[in-house]
């Protein structure tokens, strides 16, 4: 049974494969050997067909490799060159900066040279201002002290444009207790005393042991001063000796305070000791120079009697430089160590006495002064105008 059945399946198959060939316009009988034949050359042409498939495809990646790397080495030649060029622009960068800001330092100094230009023709311009306005002054100002005669004696000096003043020395020289100063007519006579160092003065019947030394000042030698008018004030001179100070100043008040006489309100009033001249100042500004323009004005001083007095402008100075000297008295001495042994004036009269004698390697005495231990005094210096000294 077994056997008729795989006959069977075998016909059946042989049915099949009749029945499936027969379609075909030409066909002949396959046995299965050759059917596997077949197949497996239908598996050799598809395994080649797949094969030129991939060798297609392989060349297609190599070439998109190959392409790849050209454009892989054309894109790195090209970065190298960017980067080369971007290099040098660099270069020229910094070069053209460099450049740019040297000629930055460069405009920098020009521009701070000529602003210090700039300030000091400034400061000359004020300068040459401020001179104007001095020299202007001056021309204003005839003279600020009183009319004066002189001599010319063919002797000239340097400093033309420059105002002088002569200042004359008026030292308050601090005397200690227990000294006195001694001014002698005779400098040999001073030196004498100073030579010798130490005295004995006899007072009555008791001696007192006295040290000489030198009598030195410290004056001004050279005083610059920068003066400029004062719009307010006005110097009056050429004041009459015989009135009263407080008189003077009244009648030149109540004259200077009137509008038809040029003045205005009066300020303050003040008499120079030292000259005898009058400073008057002015509430207003313009009284001033108004009244200096005339100069010379006539005022009452008595009923009826007028007197020519003189108005010049009031100069107010600044002390710009100061020039200082060491000044040795040669005719005046100082006594040190004196003990208040009697009253004053006798001490003093015996000490003249006693440095009068030659004896004693004195001589004539001009002026002494004694002050007593416990005290102090002041002794005033002034120049001698004979012999152009220092005097007590």
């Amino acid at each position: 049974m077994k056997k008729r059945k795989r006959k069977r399946a075998a016909g059946a198959v042989t049915d099949f494969m009749l029945s499936e060939m027969s379609s075909d316009e030409d066909f002949s009988i396959v046995t299965g050997d050759e059917l596997k034949l077949q197949k497996v050359q239908e598996e050799i042409e598809n395994l080649k067909a797949q094969h030129d498939a991939l060798l297609k495809d392989k060349k297609l990646l190599l070439d998109a490799r190959n392409s790849n790397i050209k454009f892989s080495q054309e894109f790195q030649q090209r970065a190298v060159s960017i980067r080369k060029h971007i290099e040098a622009e660099k270069v020229k960068m910094a070069e053209a900066e460099k450049k740019e800001k040297e000629r930055l330092q460069d405009l920098k100094q020009d521009y701070d040279s000529l602003e210090m230009e700039l300030r000091s023709v400034d400061q000359k311009l004020k300068d040459l201002e401020e001179t104007n306005q001095s020299l202007r002054q001056q021309t204003e100002v005839t003279t600020a002290v009183p009319e004066k005669k002189v001599v010319f004696h063919g002797e000239t000096a340097n400093g033309a444009q420059a105002s002088g003043f002569d200042l004359k020395p008026h030292i308050l020289y601090p005397m200690e207790g227990g000294t006195a100063l001694i001014t002698f007519e005779d400098e040999e006579v001073a030196e004498k005393i100073l030579a010798l160092k130490q005295h004995d003065v006899m007072l009555g019947d008791c001696k007192i042991v006295v040290q000489a030394e030198r009598v030195r000042f410290l004056v001004p030698d050279v005083v610059e001063m920068d003066t400029q008018v004062d719009p307010h004030r006005i110097l009056v001179s050429n004041l009459p000796n015989k009135e009263m100070k407080d008189r003077i100043m009244d009648k030149l008040e109540i004259h200077f305070s009137k509008s038809k006489n040029g003045g205005g309100e009066v300020d303050e009033i003040d008499m120079l000791e030292d000259s005898g001249n009058v400073v008057i100042a002015f509430v207003e500004r313009n009284i001033a120079k108004g009244l200096t323009d005339k100069q010379t004005h006539e005022v009452e001083m008595e009923r009826g009697k007028k007197h020519k007095v003189k108005v010049t402008p009031f100069l107010n100075g600044d002390i710009t430089h100061l020039q200082t000297r060491n000044v040795i008295c040669n005719k005046t001495v100082l006594l040190t160590g004196i003990p208040a042994v009697m009253d004053q004036d006798n001490l003093q009269d015996l000490l003249e006495i006693h440095f009068q004698k030659t004896a004693n390697s004195g001589g004539e005495v001009d002026a002494i002064i004694y002050n007593p231990e416990g005290q102090m005094t002041l002794a005033v210096f002034e120049q001698d105008s004979s012999e152009d000294e220092q005097n007590q």
